[in-house]
């Protein structure tokens, strides 16, 4: 509704602002009538205020629009970010051997000197580099 209604004011104020422009052109003719330039100059302000709302209102309806579709977005990336483990805390390291990314806690209880390597879990494991 919201996007049909500033659509409507837009129009609205577009023909109030070119009514205003036709009357100020009318009134600066041969007869110079002052309550024509004024009615003019009205008629262009109110529907420069008409399409300024016409707008505004449209802009409010977008961002409803994109802040109903940005939680199912946010959920997925809280989904992710936690440990691969729990779940429930931020992971600091992340196991190249298992490919697990893991909080401090579950560090404790995975920790293997022998076959695990670890890195900062916010870096990207870098590609193999092919050495010539």
């Amino acid at each position: 509704m919201g996007l049909k209604l500033s659509t409507g004011l837009m129009t609205v104020g577009c023909l109030l602002m070119l009514m205003g422009l036709t009357l100020f052109s009318a009134s600066v003719s041969q007869h110079q009538d002052d309550a024509i330039l004024g009615a003019g100059i009205c008629a262009f302000s109110f529907g420069a205020l008409l399409t300024a709302g016409g707008i505004y209102l449209r802009g409010r309806a977008l961002l409803a629009e994109a802040g109903a579709a940005s939680p199912k977005a946010q959920q997925k990336q809280q989904q992710r970010s936690g440990c691969d483990l729990c779940g429930i805390e931020t992971p600091a390291v992340m196991c190249r051997a298992h490919q697990l990314h893991m909080c401090p806690t579950c560090l404790a209880r995975h920790f293997d000197a022998r076959s695990c390597v670890y890195i900062p879990s916010s870096r990207k494991p870098a590609a193999k580099a092919a050495w010539a």
